[in-house]
C-alpha cells in the first residue's frame, strides 16, 4: 500500500477519433472513455476490494466466473470497478514519446469496466456493492480495483488481492482456417508459451484412427510494431506467443479430432482441450455446401461490462444464433471490423474467446476492416486512425489467411462449389494496382463448370448501398468504390457482392451502372444477368442509418442485426437467407436455379465478339 500511495499516476489519454464510420459514433472502443490520465490516488483504510475464488480453472476451464465484493464510505453513482492484467498494473515502463512531456509512470487500460451499483441498486446508501463478472485465460493474473469520480476524473480508492488461472499459459481458443490447397486445414491458437519452453503441435486425425502430430510455428510482436496509441501506450498488452499448424493431405467430408499441446523441456506435455473439425469438400464436389456470411460484428460481455451499463448484445445474439446452426454451417466468412479493439489489446483475446465455439469447429475466414488496418502514414488507403494504432498487425497475426502476402491480406478460397474472391478495401483496388490484378485473376480463374458459384467479398461497399452518410456525400459507394470493379464483375459473371462496414442489411436487384438488369426478386432463373450486391454489416455494431431516398435498385433493407446464410444444394441450386440476430429467424432470401450454360449465356458487357463463319 505504501508503494501505491507513492504512485503519481500520470497517463497520457488517446481518445481514438473515429472517421470513415461518417458521423457517428458506429464504432468506440468503451476503454477508450477512461481517462487513467487524470487518476488520483484516494486510498482509505475502510475501503476494500474481495474477489473470490483467487485461483481459476482447477478443472483446465479457460473461462470462470468470480465474485467480486467491495465496500466505499463514500460511495457515489460514478463509482466503479476496473479490472487490470497483468495484476501489477502499477509497474508498467512507458515510453517517452515526447520530449516535452515526462513519461507517464502507469501505461496500462483496465481489460473491463462496470459500474459498482450495476447490480446493488442500494449501494449510495450501504457502500457495500457486489458483482460477478467473468475472466477469461489472458496468459497473466488479475486485481480488481475500485474508482471513484467516474471514468472522466477516476480516483483509486481500493486495489483487490492477485487472482490467477492455475495455468496462465495455457493453449486457448484454437482458430480454424482454409489452407492454400483445399484438403489443408490450418490451426491458430494463442498461449503463454515461447519457443524457448516448450514445443508447439498439433495431435489429430480421423475420430478412430491413430493420431499424427504436426509442427506448428510461432510468432509474437512488440510494443514497437504498433504505429500509434492507444495501441503502443495505454492499450498495449503483451500479446503472448500465436502458433500455426498446417494440418495437411485431408479427406474430403472427413470428421477430424484434433488438440493442441505443449511439450515442455521435461518431456511433460500441456494440453489444450479436444475439438474437432470437418475437412472441407473436393473443389466442384456436388454435396450440400453452407456458408455464414457477416462483418462488423465486434465483441461483447455476457457479465454486462465495458458498455456504461448500456449493453448492447447484439454480437452475443449473433455468435449465439450461429452457435446454435453449426451443425448446419460449414465455414464462416467475417467480412472486417472483427473485435473493435482499436488499440486496446486485451480485446483480442476476449474476441478470440467469444467466437472460440465458432472458429475451433468450422473454418473461420476473415477480411480486413478499417478498425483493423487505417492509420495515417502506414500505407492504408484511407488516412484515418481507426485502427487505435494496430495497423493491420493484430488481424494478420490473430488469424491465418491463405494470403500471398500477409501485408495485403487479400486472398481467394475455394470451397466445393463456392469461389470466393476477397478484397481488402484498406488498400487501393483501383485499375493498374496489385489488387486489381489479384481480383481478375480470380475471377478468371473459376472454373464455372466446377464451382458455378462465384462470390466477391469486400468489407467497404465497393457496390451499393443506401447508407446516409454515402447519401450525404451525394453517392451510393465508397469514394470510386466501383471504379474498374463492375466491368470485371460483370465480365466474370459474379454471382453475388458482399460488403460490411454499414450496420445493416440491404439487398440490391441485379444491378449494373445503377441499372437493374433484372427486376429484384425472391427466385431467379436462366441466364446470369448481373450481380446482386448485399450490406451484410449487422453483425453487431452500432446500427447505421438508411437515406431518405429510395433508389430503384435496392430491393430489400431491414435496420436490425443480423447475418447471411448461402446454401449451395448442387451445381444448380443456391440459396441465399438473412437471418436476424435476435431470433435466427429468416427475414428475407432468394434463390438462384440455372445450369452451366445459363453462366455461358451472354448478357450485358460479357461476351466477345462473334463471327458468322463456320
Amino acid at each position: 500500500m505504501a508503494l501505491l500511495n507513492e504512485l503519481i499516476v500520470t497517463l497520457i489519454l488517446f481518445s481514438v477519433i473515429l472517421s470513415s464510420d461518417c458521423k457517428r459514433d458506429l464504432g468506440e472502443q468503451p476503454l477508450s472513455r477512461i481517462a487513467i490520465h487524470r487518476t488520483q490516488l484516494a486510498f482509505h483504510d475502510s475501503a476494500h476490494v474481495d474477489v473470490s475464488p483467487l485461483i481459476l480453472g482447477l478443472k483446465g476451464q479457460n473461462s470462470e466466473w468470480v465474485s467480486v465484493q467491495f465496500t466505499h464510505p463514500n460511495p457515489s453513482n460514478d463509482d466503479w470497478i476496473g479490472v487490470f492484467s497483468p495484476a501489477n498494473f502499477n509497474n508498467s515502463i512507458c515510453e517517452k514519446e515526447n520530449t516535452l512531456v515526462e513519461a507517464p509512470l502507469l501505461c496500462t487500460a483496465p481489460i473491463k469496466y462496470q459500474y459498482a451499483n450495476y447490480s446493488s441498486k442500494d449501494y449510495t446508501k450501504s457502500g457495500k456493492g457486489f458483482l460477478r463478472l467473468q475472466l477469461i485465460n489472458q496468459r497473466e493474473d488479475f486485481s480488481f480495483a475500485l474508482f471513484s469520480g467516474g471514468v472522466s476524473n477516476p480516483k483509486l480508492v481500493a486495489v483487490s488481492k492477485k487472482v490467477t488461472f492455475a495455468n496462465p499459459k495455457a493453449p486457448v481458443y484454437p482458430r480454424l482456417a482454409q489452407g492454400k490447397s483445399w484438403n489443408e486445414m490450418t490451426v491458430t491458437w494463442t498461449s503463454g508459451y515461447s519457443i524457448n519452453e516448450a514445443i508447439p503441435f498439433v495431435e489429430w486425425g480421423p475420430q478412430a484412427d491413430t493420431k499424427t502430430r504436426s509442427p506448428a510455428g510461432t510468432l509474437s510482436f512488440a510494443r514497437e510494431a504498433m504505429c500509434g496509441a492507444p495501441a503502443r501506450t495505454v492499450g498495449w498488452r503483451d500479446p503472448g506467443f500465436i502458433h500455426t499448424s498446417f494440418l495437411k493431405d485431408l479427406w474430403p467430408n472427413m470428421i477430424y479430432k484434433y488438440r493442441m499441446g505443449h511439450k515442455l523441456l521435461n518431456g511433460s506435455i500441456i494440453w489444450s482441450q479436444s475439438y474437432s473439425f470437418k475437412a472441407s469438400p473436393f473443389p466442384g464436389q456436388d454435396s450440400l455446401q453452407r456458408v455464414v456470411i457477416f462483418g462488423d460484428l465486434g465483441k461483447a460481455e455476457v457479465d454486462g461490462s465495458n458498455e456504461y451499463n448500456d449493453f448492447e448484445k447484439a454480437s452475443l445474439n449473433t455468435t449465439y444464433q450461429v452457435t446454435k446452426d453449426l451443425n448446419n454451417i460449414d465455414m464462416i466468412i467475417h467480412i472486417g471490423d472483427l473485435s473493435y479493439a482499436n488499440g486496446y489489446l486485451s480485446q483480442w483475446d476476449q474476441f478470440t474467446a467469444q467466437i472460440e465455439p465458432i472458429a475451433s469447429s468450422v473454418p473461420y475466414m476473415i477480411g480486413i476492416g478499417n478498425h483493423e488496418r487505417d492509420w495515417p502514414g502506414s500505407g492504408s488507403f484511407y488516412g484515418n486512425l481507426d485502427s487505435g494504432g494496430e495497423c493491420g498487425v493484430l488481424a494478420k497475426n490473430m488469424f491465418y489467411t491463405p494470403s500471398e502476402n500477409p501485408e495485403n491480406l487479400w486472398y481467394s478460397t475455394s470451397f466445393g462449389m463456392f469461389k470466393f474472391c476477397i478484397a481488402n478495401t484498406e488498400l487501393s483496388w483501383l485499375p493498374g494496382t496489385p489488387q486489381h490484378a489479384f481480383l481478375e485473376h480470380c475471377f478468371a480463374s473459376a472454373d464455372r463448370e466446377k464451382q458455378p458459384w462465384l462470390i466477391f467479398l469486400a468489407h467497404r461497399v465497393l457496390g451499393y448501398s443506401s447508407a446516409d452518410f454515402y447519401a450525404d456525400e451525394g453517392t451510393s459507394e465508397e469514394p470510386m468504390g466501383r471504379e474498374g470493379l463492375q466491368e470485371l464483375w460483370q465480365k466474370y459473371r459474379v454471382d453475388l457482392a458482399f460488403y460490411g462496414h454499414v450496420h445493416n442489411y440491404e439487398r440490391t436487384c441485379p444491378v449494373y451502372q445503377n441499372i437493374c438488369v433484372q427486376k429484384g426478386s425472391n427466385h431467379y432463373t436462366g441466364r446470369f444477368n448481373a450481380t446482386t450486391h448485399v450490406v451484410v454489416g449487422g453483425g453487431g455494431a452500432s446500427l447505421a442509418d438508411y437515406t431518405s431516398t429510395h433508389a430503384k435498385w435496392s430491393y430489400f433493407q431491414d435496420h436490425d442485426f443480423g447475418f447471411v446464410k448461402l446454401t449451395a444444394f448442387n451445381h444448380s441450386s443456391l440459396l441465399l437467407e438473412y437471418k436476424k440476430s435476435r431470433d435466427g429467424k429468416v427475414y428475407d432470401y432468394f434463390r438462384i436455379d440455372r445450369d452451366y450454360r445459363d453462366i455461358l449465356a451472354c448478357s450485358v458487357d460479357n461476351c466477345e465478339s462473334t463471327t458468322m463463319a463456320s
